[in-house]
């Protein structure tokens, strides 16, 4: 089944419903229809091999989305931020394609060979004519999207997703035209991310109205909540802190504010509980995925958090740090260094299966195992239950003396501390050990700690290999745009 069918049944069960929205163009979902057919005739007359995107939020992504999909073509959303050169190395890797994009992010490149340029403006307003539904075909094996990783210490990955891996995941956790007419979701994650084509299949099937904000902002967020009525929004841990810390400074009318769904990063504690504090009428939800795996694979639920946050019981308080329990259509195993299947509350890697994980990446192939198992790249355990608990990513390990530390273990133990904001453990050179502990720590408004109030704030609740013989203290910590912890700046800053 190709992802196009989401929106042609959008369309014709609702289609005088208001699907998306930016503050300049509204679209009902028949408008979104024929101007996704328009978007698809342009591709096609093209003769493009990949349809992409360079830009920020709007009514034009999921045209382009659908467009895409109704053209037969992977789409390919190209991240905007990025160095010129960079983003020249992509759009050389994808041509011949057609590239929807504004003179102002274009500004500074030069289109290769193959390259058609179209302004993305013509996709909202589309010809005027009529288009029938055109006959798909395809089993559902052909590719979807394309979705290239940073790049930042190699050369860029190309994520494959087909779509029956998207279609598998929209299926699986979402209820056709299960949304009231009034329920609003809220896009702010930028639209080269997993979460937002996620976001944006996820809304169209379940028939809720989609509001875009062109970049995140926290004021503007609220702002945007408040007058749009919005009733759903998918955010990152960085994003929350800061609406969080918003809250603290204006009234805004969220009433009607009912689901926060928050991934792409680890999630402080103290934050998810202040938020869950200002926020009481919202069901909070944890929701872990990657790329590779069509978005997400596990979720803390909304019950889950609430029992979490009063419980008396260590094994289950413990919990609201988790990722939560695979969905319904996911394996998760953790194994170790040799591949063997480890119990409940052993550390190791973490793996997926299911429909949804692709596990691909153009030009390279297949990730996926013999029995289809994806290794995520992620290390953490089960416990008892089948709740998450991840320690962060397998590179980022700490090797000692021959033993493995994981930074997530000690980050836990410092944010626990009640002067320390924030934290993060990074590998330092070590003549002696080969590695030893780094900890960079952000303390809260109008707190101090010293060097060695942090060591022995570890020393006294983990054991003596454990404690950083290196501290940093910063202002903030390095974050990318998706709430990713960039630890390879913080290294750098170790030395």
């Amino acid at each position: 089944m190709n992802i196009a069918m989401i929106l042609e049944m959008a369309a014709d069960a609702f289609g005088d419903r208001v699907a998306v929205s930016d503050g300049e163009t509204s679209l009902t979902y028949a408008d979104l229809k024929q101007r996704a057919l328009s978007a698809a005739a342009i591709v096609t007359g093209n003769g493009s091999r990949n349809t992409a995107v360079l830009d920020v939020n709007s009514t034009k992504i999921p045209v382009a989305l659908f467009g895409a999909a109704l053209a037969g073509t992977p789409y390919a959303p190209l991240n905007y931020r990025l160095a010129k050169d960079e983003l020249s190395k992509l759009l050389e890797r994808i041509t011949p394609a057609t590239l929807f994009t504004t003179g102002e992010a274009f500004d500074g490149l030069t289109a290769p060979d193959g390259m058609i340029l179209t302004d993305r403006n013509q996709l909202p307003a589309g010809d005027g004519v009529e288009r029938a539904w055109p006959d798909l075909g395809g089993d559902g094996s052909e590719i979807a999207v394309h979705l290239f990783t940073s790049g930042t210490t190699a050369k860029p990955k190309a994520a494959v997703l087909r779509h029956e891996n998207l279609m598998s995941y929209i299926l699986g956790t979402v209820e056709f035209a299960s949304a009231q007419e009034g329920d609003t979701s809220l896009i702010s994650v930028p639209p080269y991310h997993i979460a937002s084509i996620s976001q944006v299949l996820s809304a169209i099937y379940a028939g809720r109205r989609i509001v875009f904000l062109e970049n995140f902002e926290a004021r503007a967020w609220l702002d945007l909540c408040a007058v749009e009525r919005v009733t759903n929004a998918f955010v990152v841990p960085t994003m929350l802190v800061r609406i969080v810390d918003e809250l603290a400074y204006g009234l805004w009318d969220l009433s009607a504010l009912r689901a926060i769904s928050f991934g792409g990063g680890k999630m402080p504690l103290a934050v998810i509980e202040r938020a869950m504090g200002l926020l009481p009428q919202v069901d909070f939800t944890n929701a872990y995925g990657l790329t590779e795996t069509s978005a997400t694979i596990c979720i803390l639920t909304p019950e889950d958090h609430r029992a979490a946050a009063v419980s008396t019981e260590p094994h289950i308080r413990r919990r609201l740090g988790s990722v939560g329990r695979a969905i319904g259509t996911v394996e998760i195993e953790i194994r170790d260094e040799d591949g063997a299947v480890l119990p409940p509350g052993a550390p190791g890697h973490v793996h997926a299966r299911g429909a949804q994980v692709a596990g691909e990446y153009l030009d390279i192939g297949s990730a996926l195992d013999a029995a289809g198992w994806f290794p995520t790249r992620d290390r953490g355990f089960l416990d008892a239950d089948g709740f998450l608990f991840l320690e962060g990513r397998a590179d980022d390990v700490i090797v000692r003396g021959g033993e493995n530390i994981s930074p997530g273990e000690i980050e836990d133990v410092l944010l626990e501390h009640p002067d320390i904001l924030d934290a993060a453990v990074v590998a330092v050179p070590d003549d002696y050990w080969g590695e030893a502990i780094g900890a960079a720590v952000v303390t809260g408004p109008g707190r101090s700690v010293s060097v060695e109030e942090v060591q022995d704030w570890v020393r006294l609740r983990l054991r003596s290999s454990r404690v950083p013989s290196v501290v940093r203290f910063h202002t903030e910590l390095p974050y990318n745009d998706m709430g990713k912890l960039l630890r390879r700046v913080i290294r750098s800053g170790m030395s």
